[in-house]
């Protein structure tokens, strides 16, 4: 699994002979190039500042120069994304109706089906495992008028806080080279970060699209479970994925980009008997009761730099207006909460593993009294259905906990990683790395349980960027919401930007 080396990555020229000072005096007076929002940039699209085809080349100008030390790009369409460029900008001459994405490159992430290229998640056995027809995501994104060029970078089977594998090789921080960009959807926050895209595509069951955005300082959001079709992100053309857990959702340099992009793609996909009508966001910070939950140091304990720059978040959220709550909690106990996520999350996770037959023989030889993260960990994976059938009547149970929470609170306010990010571990077996935190080494997967907050019970969840630490590392939080309150989490996090500050690029970039 550890990889070191980067990919192949010797894609076809771009211009084509075409003079290169020509696009870059196209583009260099758009204020929003290379790093401001999706919004910007298709409005400047419409406006006649740039066209689609400038836009795209000057990306993937950036892309040639700058993505190779990164690698966060790691599948290459763009003589398709030209073409599309192409009919994109006809369309504006045309006077065509164009949707809200009109002209703008993005990437999505590499576990999405992109029509005529390889979906592998990392694994080698799929290498040769292409797509015949796009994701919903994706169609979706296409008929919203983005210009997809690419797709991004992921841990092998999309399982890790880091994005490496055999196939791709190694997605490195653009803060910091030497550290992870996380996971899974690490190269779509990389490429975010690094102004080498738009806009992103992501998933998440375990914190895989927060993760990420949290360790990049860019925005994330986990919609609601079931709102956003899953139809293509998986290994085959004709599965359906939809899975009890995981969810698909956009990753952005905006909130408001997150809006337009959940809007674009949100919706029924097979079925058509139901509308989706998601409630409106607040009008005003002024009297939102928004809860904070900063640390547990009995389940995940969170490094103080990250501590620090959420109450912080917490505080300016307060001074505009907002009544905040350090003491809020759901009236439940807390590691039950835990414990029934990884009671749904390790089932969901090995249903197609290849190894379980030895992980049944394993679970098997346990002795009754360890009580390990592993030995647990593996008796979760391996349960009957009636157990897995208990931990659903628990989630549900928990729902309704939270529903009785968010009547008195618009928002929960929370870590979503444990620590800034962090340096390159390739080390194996995966369960026993660490992490540092505060000093003390912790186990690596002790963060799920920030993750599995807004997971097991089907909430909604956004990454916002709340600061950076005293060297300089990008550090992030999640905006929790009742189910299908996803423009509520998106709201806020929108309003904590004005107060705050929203997206800065890295350093050289």
């Amino acid at each position: 699994m550890h990889a070191d080396r980067c990919p192949p990555y010797d894609p076809p020229g771009i211009r084509r002979g075409e003079d290169v000072a020509k696009v870059s005096k196209a583009v260099g007076s758009l204020s929003a190039f290379p790093f401001g929002s999706a919004v910007q940039l298709a409005r400047a699209i419409r406006s006649g500042q740039v066209s689609s085809v400038e836009l795209l080349r000057a990306y993937l100008d950036r892309v040639d120069r700058l993505n190779p030390a990164i690698n966060a790009i790691v599948v290459d369409d763009r003589e398709r994304a030209l073409k599309a460029a192409r009919a994109a900008d006809r369309a504006l001459r045309d006077g065509r109706s164009v949707g809200p994405l009109h002209g703008v490159p993005m990437t999505v992430k590499e576990s999405f089906n992109l029509v005529g290229q390889p979906t592998t998640w990392g694994d080698p056995q799929f290498a040769g495992n292409v797509a015949t027809s796009d994701a919903v995501v994706v169609a979706r994104l296409r008929a919203a008028g983005a210009v997809i060029f690419g797709k991004t970078n992921v841990p092998l089977a999309l399982a890790d806080f880091q994005s490496y594998n055999d196939v791709y090789g190694t997605t490195n921080n653009p803060w910091d080279l030497a550290r992870g960009a996380g996971g899974s959807s690490g190269g779509a926050a990389a490429a975010l970060a690094a102004g080498l895209t738009g806009l992103e595509y992501g998933s998440d069951i375990g914190g895989s699209i927060r993760n990420p955005a949290a360790y990049n300082g860019v925005y994330g959001h986990k919609p609601t479970w079931g709102i956003v079709p899953k139809r293509g992100h998986t290994l085959s053309d004709l599965l359906v994925g939809e899975g009890p857990l995981s969810v698909v959702g956009p990753l952005a340099r905006s909130a408001e980009d997150l809006a337009v992009a959940l809007k674009a793609t949100a919706g029924p996909d097979l079925e058509d008997g139901y509308r989706l009508v998601l409630p409106p966001p607040p009008r005003s910070l002024q009297g939102l009761r928004v809860a904070v939950w900063l640390d547990q140091p009995d389940i995940s304990p969170v490094d103080a730099a990250v501590v620090e720059a959420i109450e912080q978040a917490a505080r300016a959220l307060e001074k505009a207006g907002a009544v905040v709550d350090f003491d809020a909690r759901p009236d439940v106990d807390v590691h039950e909460l835990h414990e029934t996520y990884l009671q749904l999350l390790q089932p969901t996770l090995s249903v197609n593993d290849p190894s379980y037959d030895r992980m049944v023989e394993r679970a098997a030889a346990l002795s009754p009294d360890d009580d390990s993260d592993y030995a647990q960990n593996l008796r979760f994976a391996t349960a009957r259905h009636r157990e897995v059938a208990r931990a659903m009547e628990r989630r549900d149970l928990h729902r309704w906990i939270w529903r009785r929470f968010f009547q008195d609170h618009a928002v929960l306010l929370a870590p979503i990683t444990a620590t800034p990010p962090f340096p390159h571990d390739h080390s194996l077996p995966l369960p026993a790395r660490t992490m540092t935190v505060n000093g003390t080494e912790v186990p690596y997967f002790a963060q799920l349980f920030w993750a599995g907050l807004a997971i097991s019970a089907h909430l909604p969840a956004t990454a916002v960027p709340v600061g950076r630490t005293s060297d300089g590392l990008p550090v992030g939080a999640q905006i929790i919401g009742d189910a299908y309150r996803d423009r509520t989490t998106i709201w806020v996090a929108g309003q904590l930007a004005k107060q705050i500050g929203g997206f800065t690029p890295p350093p050289g970039y």
